[in-house]
C-alpha cells in the first residue's frame, strides 16, 4: 500500500498564515508532509508527497496525480491532504480550536474508516477533535481534494492557524512531533485493520 501525501496550498497562495505571520500554512504543511513521509518510510510504509512543488498546484493536477498513483499501484493507494484550519480572514486572533478530519460527501466507508483512524490516534493523545455531533468523528464536505481522488482520501486540519495557543503549539518540536505522530499512527491503525 503507498500513502500519498498532499500538502496544503502554495508559496503563491493569499493568506493562509497566522495573524502575526509566524505560521505559513503552504510551509507549515511541507514541513509536516516531510516528517511524515520519512516516519513512515522507517516504518516500512512506502510514501510520497504528491506535491513537491512550493508553488500551489491547482486541485485537478493533485487529484490527477493521485488517480494515476492508484492504477499504477493496482488500486493500493489511499491519499492524506495536510491543511491547518482558520475560523476567519486570518487577520486576527480567534477562539476556535482542535483537530479536525474531512472526508468528501461521496466518501467511500474505506475513507471513512481512514478519517475514523486518524480521529482515533488524536484522541488517544488526548487531543481534542473536533466533530460535526457527538459520536461522528468526521466532517463530511464537497472537498476536491476527496471528492475526485478515485482512492480512499481524507483531509486533516491540524489545528487552528489563527488561534493564538494552537499555532504556539503548532510551531512547537512537540507540536509539530504530535502532527506528525498522529498521522503516523492513523495509518498504521487504518493498514492493520482494513489492507490486507
Amino acid at each position: 500500500m503507498k500513502v500519498l501525501i498532499d500538502n496544503g496550498h502554495g508559496e503563491n497562495t493569499p493568506g493562509k498564515c497566522s495573524p502575526d505571520g509566524k505560521l505559513k500554512e503552504w510551509a507549515y504543511t511541507r514541513e509536516i508532509a516531510d516528517r511524515l513521509v520519512t516516519e513512515l518510510r522507517k516504518n516500512g510504509i512506502d510514501a510520497e508527497r504528491i506535491v513537491k512543488e512550493m508553488i500551489d498546484i491547482p486541485l485537478s493536477i493533485r487529484c490527477r496525480r493521485a488517480n494515476d498513483i492508484y492504477r499504477e499501484t493496482g488500486g493500493k493507494a489511499i491519499l492524506i491532504s495536510i491543511h491547518c484550519n482558520a475560523a476567519g480572514s486570518g487577520s486576527d486572533w480567534l477562539s476556535a480550536h482542535g483537530w479536525s478530519v474531512f472526508i468528501s460527501n461521496n466518501a467511500s466507508m474505506n475513507s471513512k474508516n481512514l478519517a475514523i483512524c486518524l480521529a482515533g490516534a488524536a484522541i488517544g493523545k488526548r487531543i481534542f477533535v473536533r466533530q460535526p455531533m457527538q459520536g461522528q468523528l468526521f466532517w463530511t464536505q464537497n472537498l476536491a481534494i476527496c471528492r475526485d481522488t478515485i482512492c480512499p482520501a481524507v483531509l486533516t486540519e491540524n489545528f487552528f492557524q489563527d488561534n493564538k495557543e494552537d499555532v504556539e503549539f503548532l510551531l512547537s518540536d512537540e507540536g509539530m512531533q504530535m502532527v506528525t505522530q498522529i498521522h503516523v499512527d492513523g495509518i498504521k491503525d487504518y493498514l492493520n485493520k482494513y489492507v490486507r
